[in-house]
Order: C-alpha cells, then sequence, then structure tokens
C-alpha cells in the first residue's frame, strides 16, 4: 500500500518548528511565547538572549529551529521573517507522592508541555 502524501499545516511563505515534552508548566512557558508573539525574529531572539526565565533558553532553540525551517526547507527570506504563532500545549504529567505527617501522603504533580512556533514573511497577510 503506498504512503499519502502529508498535506502542509502552514502556508507556503511559513515554515513552523515544534518542541514537545519540556519539563515545565505550560502556564510558565506561554508567559514566554507570549513575549515573542507577533515580533520581528532579530527582536524575538534579542527578547529570548536576555529574558530572566529558565525556559527561555528552549524556546530560542525552538525559533532557531523555525528560521532554519524556513530558509532550507521552503527558501524564505530571514530578514524578513516575523513571528506569526507562538503557542503552548499541555503534555503529559508525571504524578509522585510526598509523604507526610501521621502516615499521610500528599500528590506532587510535575506537568510537561510543549510549544509550536510558526514563522511566515513580514510582507504576507496574516
Amino acid at each position: 500500500m503506498p504512503k499519502t502524501n502529508n498535506t502542509r499545516r502552514v502556508g507556503e511563505t511559513e515554515a513552523r518548528a515544534k518542541l514537545t515534552n519540556v519539563r515545565i508548566s505550560p502556564q510558565k512557558l506561554n508567559l514566554v511565547a507570549a513575549s515573542i508573539r507577533g515580533l520581528p525574529v532579530q527582536r524575538a531572539l534579542n527578547e529570548l538572549e536576555f529574558s530572566r526565565k529558565r525556559i527561555s533558553d528552549d524556546v530560542r532553540k525552538v525559533l532557531y529551529s523555525a528560521v532554519s525551517n524556513a530558509e532550507n526547507n521552503h527558501n524564505l527570506d530571514i530578514d524578513n521573517l516575523i513571528v506569526s504563532e507562538a503557542f503552548v500545549g499541555k503534555n503529559l504529567v508525571m504524578k509522585r507522592f510526598a509523604s507526610r505527617a501521621r502516615g499521610r501522603s500528599s500528590r506532587i504533580l510535575k506537568p510537561f508541555s510543549e510549544i509550536t512556533i510558526v514563522v511566515r514573511e513580514a510582507g504576507e497577510a496574516a
């Protein structure tokens, strides 16, 4: 049985990159993603470079990957790219238990999340 081609999930002038299983809660990751939405790529990279958030290094790597995908796979001009979308989703949750007083225990939830960054050329309509 032949394979069917996957349809593009983004437009012709867009490229995306995704990072899964990031060991941080989606709420904290969304704060960093919100700071780069709609910015030109160079300004977004500067924003992430000097951010005090721990996760900003991983988000910067994903943004570099999206820019590289735009340049190598889709032949887009990297000087005209903007971050059109940066969204965060939930992933698995590790469940742990901690001992408490009088023989009881309490649950500790350690959430994972994922981030997707889509870049597009600035001259195109949103």
